[in-house]
């Protein structure tokens, strides 16, 4: 159970309206309006305020959608399980404008951990449930056959974020159906 102050900001994107969350420790969600897990883990008592950390994330995202990567990163506050944490953390090595997918995140863990293999699909629960996106970049995570697959603010953003970074997109696809959709 959470015992901090949590406080909401928001901020207005190319790509939609976003709410930024945070407690005295760093940021603690970011999602487009109207997105899958939108607000995920907020309390109904928090406070809409303007703190440090929201100007800092907001000037990350200015940088971020006028088409340049940021030199640095907001104060991030994880909440999640042991195994989430450690999925985001990897989040945040894939460099801008490229991807990685599910399972060489999932063969990263493993090394890591000195097992032989852990679950793609392990890997895209914890992928999904990211509360801070964009600044930890799910969007940059393909199936390892190149589909664009499980983007919980949209298939359409997930594009939109790829290209802003001018990422290859030539070896990558929408799929037909699936959770992406």
């Amino acid at each position: 159970m959470r015992t901090d102050m949590q406080y909401i900001s928001r901020y207005n994107s190319p790509l939609g309206a976003i709410l930024l969350a945070a407690d005295d420790t760093g940021l603690t969600g970011l999602w487009f309006e109207g997105q899958k897990y939108f607000s995920a883990g907020l309390d109904d008592k928090c406070e809409e305020r303007e703190l440090p950390v929201f100007e800092t994330a907001k000037h990350w995202l200015d940088i971020y959608f006028s088409g340049n990567e940021p030199d640095f990163t907001p104060p991030l506050n994880f909440i999640g399980t042991e195994f989430q944490k450690e999925v985001w953390e990897i989040l945040l090595t894939i460099p801008y404008g490229r991807t990685m997918s599910y399972g060489e995140i999932a063969k990263r863990i493993a090394k890591k951990r000195g097992t032989e293999h852990l679950s793609a699909q392990a890997v895209g629960g914890a992928v999904g449930h990211n509360k801070i996106s964009v600044i930890v970049p799910c969007h940059r995570v393909v199936g390892s056959n190149g589909s664009l697959t499980g983007y919980a603010g949209g298939i359409d953003k997930k594009i939109r974020l790829l290209e802003l970074e001018n990422a290859d997109m030539s070896g990558v696809y929408v799929p037909k159906k699936g959770t992406a959709l």
